[in-house]
């Protein structure tokens, strides 16, 4: 990643532990949250730690309520089902939770998104004939339509932050809030993106991803540098706050203490 602005300072956490922090402030409040393994999975036991006491992990597997004692290694990892409300089927998750509207947050990532929240899991290159073929959408598209608030947490690249998607897997915003009002689902589209160089909202009018904050050591270069589009920026630009000391000590003597996912 170019800039001389990330080189600037020596920071004593590492990119993930800084999207992981991040991430996990904006659960504050939160009661029901759909989670899947790896950086989300330890996002959501850092806010239950921290600003969501009483924040319930759900798994698409069938797991509600879960305090896994160890990093799942799958959404079928057993560890999901220790201390967990209620095991149920994967279709009873679905209808009866997600579809119903009773899911708060869920987090979303892809290999590819777009500047109005459109994410990418299906494949690189045609439909026809991939460059790479993804693992597609699985739950994603539901997820995506009937979760009130989206949490997307991905790494920020050209090549990840597109212009145009190769493929459409979960519809974002549309450009045109009326339409998107209009379309009747449960879901509000995305509302939050956490990346290695900062954080993001959406637009109200434009539906469109604005960056609110760079990271410790980031620079406006660096961003530009590494999204496929020109980005929005916030007339209020701030920086976001580094993980606290009790943050990173979560994160690593509790939640990855081998460091699987934040080195």
């Amino acid at each position: 990643m170019s800039g001389a602005g990330v080189t600037a300072r020596r920071l004593d956490y590492t990119k993930s532990e800084m999207m992981i922090a991040a991430s996990a402030r904006q659960l504050r409040g939160v009661r029901n949250c759909f989670v899947g393994v790896g950086l989300p999975n330890i996002v959501c036991n850092l806010a239950q730690r921290t600003v969501a006491p009483d924040l319930q992990l759900v798994y698409e597997s069938g797991a509600y309520g879960a305090r896994p004692e160890r990093l799942p290694l799958s959404i079928g990892d057993p560890t999901l089902a220790t201390g967990a409300t209620a095991i149920t089927s994967m279709f009873e998750l679905f209808a009866y939770y997600l579809q119903a509207g009773l899911i708060d947050v869920a987090f979303l990532g892809g290999a590819q998104i777009d500047r109005f929240g459109n994410l990418n899991t299906t494949v690189i290159g045609t439909y026809e004939k991939p460059a790479v073929r993804l693992p597609g959408s699985g739950g994603a598209c539901e997820i995506a339509i009937h979760a009130r608030r989206i949490l997307v947490i991905m790494r920020q690249a050209q090549r990840s932050f597109v212009d145009k998607l190769h493929f459409r897997t979960s519809p974002g915003h549309s450009g045109d809030p009326a339409h998107d009002a209009a379309r009747g689902w449960f879901g509000s589209g995305p509302t939050s993106v956490v990346t290695d160089l900062g954080t993001y909202g959406f637009d109200q009018d434009s539906g469109e991803m604005t960056l609110q904050t760079l990271h410790p050591g980031v620079t406006l270069e660096d961003v530009r540098a590494n999204t496929g589009w020109e980005p929005r920026i916030a007339e209020d630009l701030g920086e976001t706050p580094p993980p606290s000391d009790d943050e990173l000590r979560l994160v690593r003597e509790e939640l990855d203490p081998q460091g699987v996912y934040t080195k």
